[in-house]
């Protein structure tokens, strides 16, 4: 590869020496070539550094000084990325031969496609989704499309869907232009949503790519019923409102999460859905304590996001009719995303 390559792949690590091989060789598969890796090490402490120094040469290594995140990370990558297209992998996923080719001609498809989703596979079971694009409930949390779903070939039409998801997703570089890079503030979770959402504020739309295929070991850098996860996911969901809802909706959002709850505490019930396992390592007690401090820091940094809010909008192509028709058309119900893992 020499020259400036069409495409920059992306991986944030942070103490996943054990994960970066499979992910890395993955993409020596790859069959298109005019691509270069950037591999954002977060300060690991586990050998990742020499790994990469050892065994992969080719690979553009950033070496953070502290642990920036996923959006601090990625950003740090597109700083020194060179392609036209901008390409994220999870260090935990590995990528089918055919990945970044299959991507790249769902980008091409028009002018205003700027994103592109992966259909992202479970790594140890490679009959079920992980997710085929996020799908947006109205308080801004996001759940995967057809997840935990048996794959019998529902998802294999090339179309529009909401955002891609941040494991694997692709980005052409004017969307980051345009409309800036991730947000640091997140640090982890909710980024995507965030990032995508702000392309769609600004007139870019999103296509699936149902050959662009990539197998995920969900979690595998981090709990997924953690407090901490849980705390992130919940802060971060609210300054996605903040930031990026139309006024209607974001004074009506509090319903919706008000529905959420009363099932995600059914769920906790009858031993449904996310907030079940997390009580079954945790407590209902730790969890009320999660969302005490996610409130108290979304709303302890609302000043800073409604400042962010009034850039984004002067950058707004869309009519707010449009945007209410996106949470029906790519919409998620309170029970789906409370009952459901």
């Amino acid at each position: 590869m020499s020259g400036r390559p069409s495409i920059s792949v992306i991986i944030v690590n942070y103490n996943g020496k054990h994960l970066l091989p499979e992910c890395l060789d993955s993409l020596r598969d790859q069959t298109l070539r005019d691509f270069e890796v950037v591999v954002v090490d977060n300060n690991s402490d586990d050998g990742s550094l020499a790994l990469l120094e050892a065994s992969y040469p080719e690979v553009t290594v950033v070496r953070n000084r502290s642990n920036l995140g996923y959006g601090g990370g990625n950003n740090a990558g597109i700083a020194v990325s060179k392609g036209r297209y901008v390409v994220l992998l999870n260090n935990d996923a590995t990528a089918d031969p055919q990945w970044l080719g299959e991507l790249v001609r769902a980008a091409e498809k028009s002018e205003g496609v700027g994103m592109c989703a992966s259909k992202i596979l479970n790594y140890y079971d490679r009959g079920m989704i992980d997710n085929t694009g996020l799908l947006i409930y109205r308080d801004g949390v996001a759940r995967g499309r057809g997840r935990l779903e048996r794959d019998t070939g529902q998802y294999q039409k090339q179309e529009e869907v909401f955002v891609p998801s941040g494991c694997a997703g692709l980005y052409k570089r004017e969307v980051f232009e345009e409309i800036g890079l991730f947000d640091e503030d997140f640090f982890l979770y909710v980024d995507d949503v965030d990032i995508g959402l702000r392309a769609r504020l600004a007139g870019w739309s999103c296509v699936y790519a149902p050959s662009a295929i990539v197998y995920h070991k969900y979690s595998a850098t981090a709990d997924p019923y953690s407090p901490l996860k849980a705390f992130l996911v919940e802060r971060n969901r609210i300054w996605v409102v903040m930031k990026c809802f139309p006024l209607r909706m974001l004074l009506t959002s509090p319903l919706y999460t008000l529905l959420r709850y009363i099932m995600q505490a059914y769920g906790m019930l009858t031993g449904k859905g996310a907030g079940s396992r997390f009580v079954k390592t945790g407590s209902v007690l730790q969890g009320l304590l999660v969302l005490v401090r996610a409130y108290a820091a979304a709303f302890g940094g609302a000043r800073g996001m409604f400042s962010k809010r009034r850039a984004i909008m002067m950058k707004k192509k869309v009519e707010n009719s449009n945007i209410s028709l996106w949470f029906t058309r790519f919409g998620i119900s309170a029970r789906e995303l409370a009952l459901k893992e």
